[in-house]
């Protein structure tokens, strides 16, 4: 027998910072994070995000943190923000523990429906760092393509990490809405 689907979306508040900065760091950092598939560990050392950094996200006037929690437990997390006329994605968390059973799926699912038909956005984008393959080839599968254009990582910025080496850049990676609701 399985269990009833108890999963609900909700818009973070300043109240959440706390516990969106303890999923987020969990996600992409430590020991906590080599349980799941999406760590950066291997990549970045220091804090992914701090609680100025998130409070700064909910009270943006073009971002929303959008939280998945299943009975009243916070279990995935992500950045949307309105640019013109497509949507950003970022900050892309799921409970190492909860990955692997398709709740990063439905998040990003909920994602693509506020930027494309809430907030009728054509595109949504995304920066991911090109030596996450298996990351690219997940995006991939949803329909994300690559773009071939890159931004440079922040070397010297620790709010994004500490590079455990040299080569690190961001691939853009983009999402045409209006061909996935055709």
């Amino acid at each position: 027998m399985t269990e009833p689907d108890d999963l609900t979306f909700r818009t973070a508040r300043a109240a959440d910072a706390a516990a969106i900065v303890a999923l987020v760091e969990s996600a992409y950092r430590g020991e906590s994070g080599l349980r799941g598939w999406t760590t950066e560990s291997n990549l970045l050392d220091g804090r992914r995000t701090n609680i100025d950094d998130v409070l700064t996200l909910i009270a943006g006037p073009h971002s929303q943190l959008l939280l998945a929690e299943r009975g009243g437990k916070l279990m995935a997390c992500c950045q949307l923000e309105r640019r013109d006329d497509s949507g950003y994605f970022g900050m892309f968390a799921v409970d190492p523990l909860a990955q692997g059973a398709g709740l990063g799926k439905r998040v990003l699912a909920e994602a693509e429906r506020i930027v494309g038909e809430t907030w009728g956005c054509a595109t949504l984008r995304m920066t991911v760092i090109v030596q996450r393959d298996e990351l690219i080839a997940w995006y991939g599968r949803r329909g994300y393509r690559r773009t071939g254009q890159f931004e440079p990582f922040p070397y010297g910025d620790e709010r994004f990490g500490i590079p455990r080496r040299d080569d690190l850049r961001f691939e853009v990676l983009l999402k045409n809405l209006t061909e996935a609701a055709a």
